[in-house]
């Protein structure tokens, strides 16, 4: 059966339920670390709560399942009648991977599939109290081990209630006169009768003394002869005792009305007169009632001290509880901080304000022409109103770098305990904001760079401790923004690499000769990591030793514009920085002309720019190579790609400038008549004829009412120059 995904209650619970499971898989992981954190327990407790309710109210039934099961796990935790061990959490945290998957399901607009029997079955001998895993022979009994919810005593006849001793009532009143105030908390109605059962007696009992320390059930009252129950004098005189003779309510003042006991001899106190005792032992309404938990009444007889004295002790915790659960002074609520805003509504608002700084640009350039005074101050104000609300909107648009770097925890937790390494994961800068669109991208490429440096960076412990170094690993996760970008970085304390392992295993899986690879630089055989097919793993698991995954996350990387360093240190570890641009809506870019044409390339791939000059290259194996800084970078004319042929260029004579580009980590240079200048532009996509130009990112409009074609320039050196790109 398809899920309807237009309904809106539903979409709620989407939005709801996905920020709660994120949360979870923090919290669980972070529960490992302090498994007696109270406040963490019950956050769990009350996450996976909240799920199955929502699931509950849309009928989910087999997220329901699973919700619950793991709920009464946290019940049990939260109330100390059970410990947190690695069993228990790798139950939950499946438990919580399977309810994630149903979300995924629902999202899909399918029913979500049940969880894993067995699963369900480990998780329900972790919600009783005990110390027992699943593995455990007892484990079938444990729930024999939950007290029975109600058990009626064979002996007691189900149609006759029947009447307390005299021993019982004097433990009773003795507890009533020390300041019982608990059996108020658990007095509820549960019989018609006038007269106090047995099993109520006994519950009452319970709540005095503690269960089955008040010395057994009382002994049922003879059919006749009426020597157990008391009569009216003796209760009058017990009441003159308590409260001063004649001060107290009397026994006399109404008569029980129970004809039906007539024949076992003595009068019982009705209902109206126990409530009246209690009354004025306790406060009008604030002791147990007759029509609750109550004792029949029975004849005075030596004081229960032992009974009596116990009382206070067992009453204390449920009286200092009591106004714990009393709510406070009202308070007014707190205002609602955030509002759900749906991305579409956002990209309509950024398209405008894109179209906002189209026309500022273009006004900033018609300013220049202008000599008029107020005119330029008015376009000076425009710029800064737009800059202003172009900030603003570009921040509704942000979200905290911790929606990535919440997934890792747990991403680390279980690496490393499948591995058997012992690793710690610090994150540091998960406030930072970057663009929605950003954070989701980046989700997948660091997830494989977290996983290469548990797997390949960190060492099994025993190593660790032969080097000299702790047990445990430490890799760190960080997050700043510096200007227009965010530099995020991956870092471990382990092993590190060694350039000349990295060079073998580069000739050895055939991606280069001996003599190239004898010519690279450190930094160079650092970032042949990066290289499709490369590996220097000799087996292949599942993590890794197929030689993809990082590849993919450079590709992935500078689709974004963004470039990624690497730098190690042989024995003491790695740190790799990845640096984005802020957001992927405004692109920061240099404006470039070849002939009567007006191109962009985005300022994130631009790293200096100089003027051509002929003497400073050489051809090299028939490539054109220009000398930076004693170092040869191979040199390309943009004319002769981008355009058609007669048309002229200056660049075409040997004049120009050469502006440097990186891509990844390699460095070319490439030659272009002119620079304009820098200039933020807003992405345009291409029509649908030039979809199939991989060569460009998009168009813009420039700040001359002209278009101007976005260079991507690591599509355009693969199409280009195909090798190493």
């Amino acid at each position: 059966m398809a899920i309807d995904l237009d309904d809106e209650i539903l979409q709620d619970f989407l939005v709801e339920a996905g920020e709660i499971l994120e949360l979870l898989s923090e919290q669980l992981v972070d529960l490992e670390q302090s498994p007696e954190d109270a406040d963490l327990l019950n956050a769990v407790f009350r996450g996976f709560h909240t799920v199955k309710g929502g699931a509950g109210f849309l009928s989910l039934d087999a997220m329901v399942d699973c919700c619950h099961v793991c709920e009464d796990v946290f019940n049990v935790l939260r109330n100390g009648d059970r410990k947190v061990s690695p069993g228990l959490m790798d139950s939950v945290l499946q438990g919580l991977d399977s309810v994630q998957s149903m979300f995924a399901e629902i999202q899909g607009g399918s029913d979500p599939t049940p969880a894993d029997p067995d699963l369900l079955q480990r998780l329900k001998v972790y919600s009783v109290p005990g110390d027992d895993e699943p593995g455990d022979a007892p484990a079938e009994s444990a729930p024999a081990a939950e007290p029975p919810a109600e058990e009626t005593p064979a002996e007691a006849p189900a149609e006759e209630s029947r009447d307390a001793t005299d021993d019982d009532f004097d433990a009773l009143l003795d507890a009533m006169e020390e300041g019982d105030e608990a059996v108020s908390a658990e007095a509820s109605p549960t019989s018609d009768s006038d007269e106090i059962t047995d099993d109520e007696f006994e519950s009452l009992l319970d709540d005095i003394h503690g269960k089955g320390k008040h010395g057994g059930k009382p002994e049922t009252a003879p059919a006749e002869g009426g020597g157990d129950l008391i009569t009216d004098d003796e209760f009058d005189a017990l009441l003159d005792e308590m409260h001063g003779k004649g001060k107290g309510p009397t026994a006399t003042d109404d008569k029980p009305a129970d004809a039906g006991k007539a024949d076992a001899g003595g009068d019982l106190i009705t209902d109206d007169e126990f409530d009246a005792l209690l009354d004025q032992m306790h406060g009008k309404g604030k002791g147990p009632t007759a029509t609750g938990d109550k004792p029949a009444a029975a004849k005075p007889s030596e004081p229960a001290q032992p009974a009596a004295a116990a009382q206070p002790a067992a009453a204390k915790p449920a009286a200092a509880a009591k106004p714990a659960a009393k709510p406070g002074a009202p308070s007014k609520p707190a205002a609602e901080t955030s509002v759900r805003v749906d991305t579409e509504r956002l990209d309509e608002i950024m398209n405008l304000v894109g179209e906002l700084v189209l026309v500022r640009n273009r006004l900033q350039t018609l300013r220049s022409t202008m000599a008029e005074g107020q005119i330029t101050q008015a376009i000076t104000n425009l710029d800064m109103v737009t800059s202003d609300l172009q900030t603003s909107v570009m921040k509704t648009r942000m979200q905290p770098i911790k929606k990535v770097f919440g997934r890792f925890p747990r991403v680390v937790r279980d690496l490393s305990r499948s591995i058997n390494k012992q690793i710690k994961l610090e994150m540091m800068g998960e406030e930072t904001d970057l663009d929605k669109n950003l954070v989701e991208a980046l989700a997948d490429p660091l997830v494989h760079l977290v996983r290469n440096a548990v797997d390949h960076g960190i060492e099994l412990p025993d190593v660790r401790e032969a080097k000299g170094k702790p047990r445990e690993g430490t890799v760190s996760l960080s997050a700043t923004q510096e200007g227009d970008h965010i530099l995020l970085s991956i870092e471990d304390d382990g092993a590190g690499m060694d350039p000349e392992v990295l060079r073998g295993k580069a000739v050895e899986k055939g991606l280069m000769d001996e003599e190239t690879a004898a010519r690279l630089d450190n930094k160079e055989c650092f970032n042949l990591i990066f290289m499709a097919g490369f590996s220097t793993k000799e087996e292949i698991s599942d993590i890794s030793g197929r030689g993809v995954g990082m590849d993919v996350v450079k590709t992935r990387i500078t689709q974004l514009n963004g470039s990624l360093d690497i730098d190690s240190e042989l024995g003491k570890g790695s740190i790799l920085t990845i640096k984005v641009p802020l957001t992927l809506a405004i692109l920061p870019t240099l404006m470039i002309a070849l002939g009567d044409y007006t191109f962009a390339l985005p300022l994130a791939n631009v790293n200096e720019i100089f003027e051509l000059e002929t003497r400073k290259t050489n051809v090299v194996d028939g490539q054109l190579m220009v000398m930076v800084r004693d170092k040869a970078v191979p040199l390309f004319y943009l004319s002769k790609w981008l355009l058609k042929s007669g048309e002229t260029s200056v660049s075409g004579d040997g004049k120009g400038q050469v502006i440097i580009v990186s891509v990844g980590n390699r460095y070319v240079g490439l030659v272009t008549d002119s620079v304009i200048g820098q200039e933020e532009v807003v992405i345009k996509p291409l029509g649908a004829m030039l979809q199939n130009l991989a060569e460009f990112a998009g168009s813009t409009i420039t700040g001359d009412g002209g278009i101007a074609l976005i260079i991507d320039v690591p599509s355009l050196l693969k199409a280009r120059v195909h090798k190493g790109f």
